[in-house]
């Protein structure tokens, strides 16, 4: 810091310190925008000074308020600036406190800035704003819910007897957790029950008066006396998510050890079952969750997943007919290139789908923006609305133009939305445009994955031509479009 406050400045000389110092900053990461097109910028605010000499007068020169008032304003250019990212070193050392954040010993023998025995600390915090920009975090939260969600067990203790609301310091534990809870839905995550329980009586404890979840905020829901390891498969297969998209949080430390051993793939944090706000903190501190923007969809992330069921249930009562249920369905897709309003939820679909996904090339958000702007791309999104609701965006092409060829260099598609008929209309559609720009070709990649086999023979069935398959088994596919033949049969395009 050039100008730290002096106990003879003004106010307006304060305030002059404060807009310089923030200018100074501002000036480098506008030169590193400009300078590196699809720059990243992480940046660390201001901890809390180790010392006070002011005292405790809240004055324009206190040290503490000045690095507030400069943290307040890198925070506010964060909400204005896609790609720029603040990095909370202020709530690290809160957390931390002052006593630990700094070692003036350490500081004055090898200027380290903060405790050696903290950079750990400090170093898995810039990995969790790393892995939130590039998607690498989890979807699903699975919950036990005897002495979980709620004190003492329902089956024995009965609905009336457990603890839940502010009566008691341990019902209010369980109401904090719960809100906790709420709050993740709220932003999108995804919640299931796993429970030993028979249904009912589970079921019967969210109609408690004092329960913050209510039934309609999970997605999944099993209650029955099988093994947790097999109830938490067929959570991630009725959500059609991988296994290692889930966090398990269970107060007994047998079921953690089952989870752990036979679906390791599932984060099974510890918790202190004498401390509920552990249980916070597990899932607080691995930052399973974090992510750097909150978008549309991720909001409407539940109410999508629960419209599923319902689809489900029409597909079921239409007696094997497909066709005729997805006529049923009416759906109606927008698809058109990206736009500004839908780059985070584009960002973060390019970073999160894995298994439809042909060449699970991750994007970030200054990427995003660039390759829309840039006119040698051809980029497409589409949001699917039928008679249950709105899916949001959920398929997305990049194609890069070369010559008379269009490459494809990204398809992907939730799979929440899989065999509807949105592949199809987005071949058409990408045809279409790639013939407004003389392409006369489209070239497709399959770069296999782990989790993307599902659509290893996708350009084969669409027609492509096999022209390259390398010794990893990445293939390369034709299609001319002279004859191609709209496939598209059960969508209207808006």
């Amino acid at each position: 810091m050039t100008q730290p406050p002096e106990l003879v400045d003004t106010p307006e000389i304060i305030k002059s310190k404060i807009d310089n110092e923030y200018s100074r900053f501002k000036t480098v990461w506008e030169n590193l925008t400009a300078r590196f097109n699809n720059a990243v910028i992480i940046q660390n605010n201001f901890d809390l000074p180790f010392i006070q000499p002011e005292g405790t007068s809240i004055t324009a020169q206190n040290f503490g308020l000045f690095v507030q008032n400069l943290n307040i304003k890198f925070a506010e250019y964060a909400q204005n600036n896609s790609g720029f990212y603040v990095h909370d070193l202020n709530r690290l050392c809160a957390r931390a406190g002052l006593d630990n954040w700094h070692n003036r010993n350490q500081y004055h023998a090898y200027k380290f800035a903060v405790n050696y025995d903290l950079i750990p600390e400090v170093s898995f915090s810039l990995k969790r704003i790393i892995c939130a920009i590039l998607g690498r975090v989890k979807k699903c939260l699975v919950l036990d819910l005897d002495n979980t969600l709620w004190g003492g067990v329902i089956g024995d203790d009965g609905l009336n007897n457990i603890k839940i609301g502010n009566e008691t310091p341990e019902g209010e534990a369980y109401t904090e957790f719960q809100t906790y809870v709420k709050k993740l839905k709220e932003r999108g995550v995804i919640l299931a029950v796993c429970s030993k329980n028979d249904d009912d009586v589970a079921k019967s404890g969210f109609t408690h008066p004092d329960s913050v979840l209510k039934l309609n905020d999970f997605v999944a829901f099993y209650a029955n006396w099988d093994n947790k390891d097999i109830n938490i498969r067929k959570i991630a297969s009725d959500i059609n998510i991988g296994l290692d998209s889930l966090v398990f949080i269970d107060d007994n430390p047998a079921e953690r050890a089952i989870v752990r051993e036979n679906v390791p793939d599932v984060c099974v944090p510890e918790i202190d079952p004498q401390n509920v706000s552990s249980y916070i903190r597990a899932i607080e501190d691995n930052g399973f969750f974090d992510t750097v923007a909150i978008s549309d969809d991720d909001i409407k992330r539940t109410g999508t997943y629960q419209q599923n069921k319902q689809r489900a249930e029409l597909l079921e009562s239409s007696a094997g007919n497909y066709d005729e249920f997805l006529k049923s369905l009416d759906m109606q897709a927008e698809i058109k290139p990206f736009s500004e309003i839908y780059y985070d939820r584009i960002t973060q679909l390019t970073n999160k789908s894995n298994q439809f996904n042909l060449t699970t090339k991750r994007y970030t958000l200054a990427e995003i923006k660039a390759t829309a702007q840039n006119d040698k791309y051809i980029t497409l999104y589409c949001r699917l609305k039928d008679k249950f609701g709105d899916n949001g965006v959920i398929s997305l092409v990049i194609g890069e133009i070369e010559g008379n060829n269009l490459k494809i260099i990204l398809w992907l598609m939730s799979c929440r939305v899989l065999k509807r008929g949105v592949e199809d209309l987005m071949l058409d559609t990408l045809v279409d445009k790639a013939r407004d720009r003389n392409c006369r070709t489209l070239t497709g990649f399959y770069y296999p994955t782990k989790k993307n086999s599902m659509v290893k023979d996708f350009y084969k069935n669409f027609g492509f031509k096999l022209v390259n398959q390398d010794e990893q088994d990445n293939t390369t596919w034709l299609l001319e479009l002279e004859n191609y033949q709209t496939r598209n049969k059960f969508i209207t395009l808006s």
